[in-house]
């Protein structure tokens, strides 16, 4: 397989690759061009597929030499049994889909673990934009116009919770973090109100308690 241009990997990215245990075995929902997945593969040894629709994306990924299924994930993940993987991951796509409560059910049904991120609306700028200015927000996680977003969803860090406890999924950790997706003292004191990009992992409902404050 072709190696990756780990100098130039998205800092979310990086966050996501110290989650995941080595020769783990993973699906990359929406995998992009593959950057995610070679990064792993090179760096965790892990194995697994990407599913993406974009056909210059999956030329990329085929380019480095990655397995990737041309699939809309929208039509489900019914092709794989229960826990066919270690962790199942989407980045920054869960907020496009039409029915994202039912992605996560079936992250968390064929994978032991699956990994969410995705921006948060509840990001004080964007709200500043919307109570102060009466207009739908732009900033470096949502750099779209109202009309051409592919955002069809976007949600708080207490929604997705609040969505996460309907469904019975425990989060097992977050991050909250700023635009360069970092940690910051604002982040983690409000992490709903402060931070710009939210990073879940999750699971099917156990009896462990979550080992985090809800959003604020």
């Amino acid at each position: 397989m072709t190696g990756s241009n780990t100098q130039n990997i998205r800092t979310d990215l990086r966050r996501i690759q110290d989650w995941i245990e080595p020769q783990s075995r993973l699906l990359d929902l929406a995998c992009g061009d593959g950057t995610l997945l070679a990064l792993l593969a090179e760096t965790k040894n892990t194995t697994g597929y990407g599913m993406e629709i974009s056909q210059p994306d999956i030329e990329a990924c085929l380019d480095k030499g990655l397995n990737v299924i041309h699939r809309d994930i929208e039509l489900g993940l019914e092709i794989f049994d229960e826990r066919s993987f270690d962790y199942v991951v989407t980045t920054h796509s869960i907020q496009t889909l039409r029915y994202p409560a039912h992605t996560l059910l079936e992250m968390v049904r064929v994978g032991v673990r699956g990994i969410v991120s995705f921006p948060n609306m509840g990001f004080w700028s964007n709200r500043l934009s919307i109570g102060l200015l009466g207009k739908m927000p732009r900033t470096r996680s949502l750099p779209h116009e109202w009309h051409n977003t592919p955002n069809t969803h976007l949600c708080t860090l207490r929604d997705f919770e609040n969505l996460c406890k309907t469904l019975n999924i425990d989060i097992v950790r977050r991050a909250a973090v700023n635009n360069t997706h970092d940690k910051s003292f604002g982040s983690t004191l409000l992490p709903n109100l402060l931070s710009e990009t939210a990073l879940y992992e999750i699971t099917a409902k156990k009896t462990h308690n979550k080992v985090f404050p809800p959003g604020n």
